[in-house]
């Protein structure tokens, strides 16, 4: 297991087309355990492959019950929602875009179908802040940030304030 790079915005692979996972190896569970090593490093409750330079559908998400007991996560092979009902407006941060966070609209309560570990289909529902959640991220697999949510004016200032960091990382004088 290893801590892994997490790209940040504007790095391409954040919005390069996922594709399905197939194959249900020991490749796919040590790529599960570096992506939660890495989300609970950042720190983070969610992480997406894309996040970590790896262009397939797969997500991690937090699901410690308890925050004075172990850690517990939950990895969604090929998660897609296929229900969603209500509106929620929810305060978003992302590991991918650094310094903002934002409120977002998003679905209050969602179904999500998709695979696990064995390849075997699953279902889920949530609401509430774990439905924020895994909007988030299943955004991620579709090339998505929660910055495209935010109103034009909100994304261009961030963009703005990106451009002028990649200046400063150029030229540090």
């Amino acid at each position: 297991m290893s801590i892994q790079k997490i790209f940040k915005f504007p790095e391409p692979v954040l919005r390069q087309k996922t594709e399905n996972i197939s194959l249900f190896d020991d490749n796919l569970a040590k790529l599960v355990q570096d992506m939660a090593e890495t989300m609970y490093d950042a720190p983070g409750v969610g992480l997406a492959a894309p996040q970590i330079g790896r262009s397939v559908k797969l997500i991690v998400v937090d699901i410690t019950k308890d925050k004075e007991g172990e850690p517990q996560h939950m990895p969604l092979v090929n998660p897609e929602i296929v229900a969603h009902e209500g509106t929620q407006i929810d305060e978003e941060g992302c590991l991918s875009v650094i310094d903002l966070t934002a409120t977002v609209k998003r679905h209050k309560k969602i179904s999500v179908a998709y695979q696990d570990l064995q390849g075997q289909a699953q279902e889920l529902s949530a609401e509430d802040r774990f439905a924020v959640v895994l909007q988030h991220e299943i955004d991620h697999l579709n090339g998505i940030l929660f910055i495209d949510h935010l109103s034009p004016l909100k994304r261009a200032l961030y963009k703005k304030k990106v451009k002028k960091w990649q200046r400063e990382e150029e030229d540090p004088s």
